[in-house]
């Protein structure tokens, strides 16, 4: 798996302000549950039959909509996808993918204990809905 660099909440907030575009991999239903104000969803797995299946558009939803050079910042809710996904970017050929570590709720250990305050928990600026333009349905029709 592609080496892609990890940050904190915090540190993907001061990014976001400098310019990287925020996508949200978790589901539709998640994203507009809430997410990071102007946040872009693209789901990288899907829900299916009670489970998660991998989204087979991601990479070319992703390629309709940002070019292998933007400023990329990944995150879910907690970690784990989003990090698939970075790495699946960077395989794909984009060239500056950063993943969010914690994601929105906060990463966690083997006991559900959380390690790290999420995106929600530390209290960065969020919204909630399918903004016009930014939600899967605009992205994938687009």
């Amino acid at each position: 798996m592609p080496e892609v660099t990890r940050v904190s909440p915090i540190e993907a907030r001061a990014l976001q302000v400098d310019g990287y575009v925020y996508v949200d991999v978790r589901t539709e239903q998640e994203f507009a549950a809430g997410h990071p104000t102007g946040a872009y969803n693209v789901p990288f797995m899907l829900a299916a039959g009670g489970g998660m299946q991998p989204n087979p558009k991601f990479l070319e939803v992703m390629a309709k909509r940002f070019p292998k050079n933007a400023k990329l910042l990944v995150g879910c809710k907690a970690g784990g996808r989003s990090a698939k996904a970075a790495a699946a970017l960077v395989g794909d050929g984009y060239t500056d993918v950063i993943d969010q570590r914690a994601g929105w709720d906060g990463a966690r250990d083997g006991f559900g204990k959380v390690t790290e305050p999420g995106w929600q928990p530390s209290g960065l600026p969020s919204e909630t809905g399918e903004p016009e333009g930014r939600s899967y349905g605009a992205l994938a029709k687009g």
